[in-house]
């Protein structure tokens, strides 16, 4: 099988309790950690990128963003979905081939710009305009940010996911959206569900949000953060030697 066809297969048949837990690395050396820990693909953070590259997040240059996830896939065997925000203005048509041609299987693509939500409608159609242009060549995750930018309502999340997913979104991702919620966004949801787990401990562990109807869980930049943390402990160190 193709990388994307093995990536889609991973998100099928997941039992509960048992969600697809994907690490996010922002260079070639974590995705290479990430891959030798066993992972079976890896789903790149946009933030975590954007820290790595002395940006803040959401204002990392296109190409930049490209560059990295090229370095990032062409590290490791497994398959690599990749965050391309808003996707930075391109067309659809170009927006896929810069995928592809940096190597990700798939992409995640918010429905927000600066904080503001787009019209749910019009994100719609240009989420079917990636899915013509991509085919069955990505696997296309769409960010719902009713829980970071809007007013939270698991309704209008549900509302927006069916959008989506109706226009060829392969799974869809409240972002922000609590763990008591996600049994009803779970039960209102076709398709894969995508939810965001923490690594500091205050947040439910992959298998309890995988029990709460998680099909996958990613981090954004945790790893990467969790990293930093580590850095300075070591240069601490280091400085009082």
């Amino acid at each position: 099988m193709s990388k994307v066809d093995v990536f889609r297969a991973l998100h099928r048949g997941r039992l509960p309790g048992d969600p697809l837990v994907l690490p996010g690395p922002w260079d070639a050396v974590s995705a290479r950690v990430c891959e030798e820990a066993g992972f079976p693909a890896l789903a790149t953070p946009s933030a975590g990128i954007a820290a790595c590259l002395g940006y803040e997040d959401g204002a990392t240059p296109a190409d930049e963003m490209f560059a990295a996830v090229a370095r990032i896939a062409r590290a490791v065997d497994v398959p690599v979905s990749a965050d391309v925000e808003g996707g930075y203005g391109l067309a659809p048509k170009e927006l896929v081939e810069r995928l592809l041609e940096a190597g990700a299987v798939g992409c995640n693509l918010e429905d927000s710009e600066r904080g503001v939500l787009r019209d749910p409608r019009e994100h719609a159609d240009r989420l079917a305009e990636v899915r013509y242009a991509a085919g069955d060549r990505l696997f296309v995750n769409a960010r719902v940010d009713t829980f970071v930018h809007g007013d939270g309502d698991p309704e209008r999340a549900i509302e927006r996911a069916a959008l989506y997913v109706a226009a060829g979104a392969d799974c869809v991702y409240p972002i922000g959206a609590s763990a008591r919620v996600l049994p009803l966004l779970r039960s209102g949801i076709q398709g894969p569900l995508n939810v965001f787990g923490r690594l500091d401990g205050e947040g439910p562990s992959p298998t309890a949000l995988g029990e709460l109807g998680a099909t996958r869980v990613t981090f954004g930049p945790g790893l990467q953060r969790r990293a930093a943390l580590a850095l300075q402990g070591v240069a601490a160190e280091l400085r009082k030697q």
